[in-house]
């Protein structure tokens, strides 16, 4: 089972970075699975935060995905040119190789560059709290905003994560959806993913969406 992860410059980096480790870890237990990263032209591509990714494939030299992995990025750098089609490449791939893939996911903002592909037409979703009133905006999506904010939200072949670090969450889902049983408690237990963070901020609240990709 191929998982790709397809980016794209001024992506975030933890929504690549953090999955990327858990389904990596997965391939270690059950050598079936494969995880790749892939890019427009093949060439690598520098995250929001200035890392670079090496990826395996183009957009048009990849083989079978059996699930895509969306992540969120940069809005005015990266999201507004792929979602307006000034440049269309990205959402053109969504459209093209969604619809043979298994499972449809996403982090982030990458929920909506699925929404832009309409690809959460009918589905239940979320994302980064900052920008649920964008994803909103999309008429035949059912916004799940909480309270409280959902870490991630499976709703049949889709799953769509939060803010950032639900991608961790998300991952471990997804895991858990398409391995043997107990493989995603060995992820968990191999990545000491138990967390318990030392500061306990009060839940944000969407306030409008922050950006515009229309104009």
């Amino acid at each position: 089972m191929i998982i790709a992860i397809p980016v794209y410059e001024k992506v975030d980096l933890l929504d690549v970075a953090g999955p990327y480790e858990m389904f990596n870890w997965l391939k270690e237990k059950d050598p079936s699975f494969d995880v790749m990263l892939l890019s427009k032209d093949g060439k690598p591509v520098t995250t929001r935060d200035g890392m670079t990714f090496h990826v395996r494939a183009s957009f048009d030299s990849a083989a079978r995905l059996d699930v895509i992995w969306v992540p969120g990025g940069d809005p005015d750098g990266a999201l507004k040119p792929m979602m307006n089609g000034t440049d269309p490449a990205y959402v053109d791939f969504l459209r093209k190789r969604a619809p043979a893939a298994t499972w449809v996911c996403s982090v982030c903002e990458g929920a909506l560059l699925l929404a832009a592909a309409g690809l959460l037409d009918g589905y239940k979703a979320t994302t980064h709290w900052a920008f649920l009133d964008c994803l909103k905006s999309f008429p035949r999506i059912e916004v799940m905003a909480g309270p409280p904010l959902p870490r991630f939200v499976v709703d049949r072949n889709r799953v769509t994560g939060g803010g950032i670090s639900s991608g961790l969450d998300e991952a471990l889902k997804v895991i858990q959806l398409i391995a043997r049983p107990g493989t995603a408690e060995w992820v968990q237990t191999v990545t000491q993913y138990f967390p318990d963070p030392p500061v306990h901020a009060p839940e944000p609240k969407p306030d409008g969406c922050p950006f515009s990709w229309k104009d």
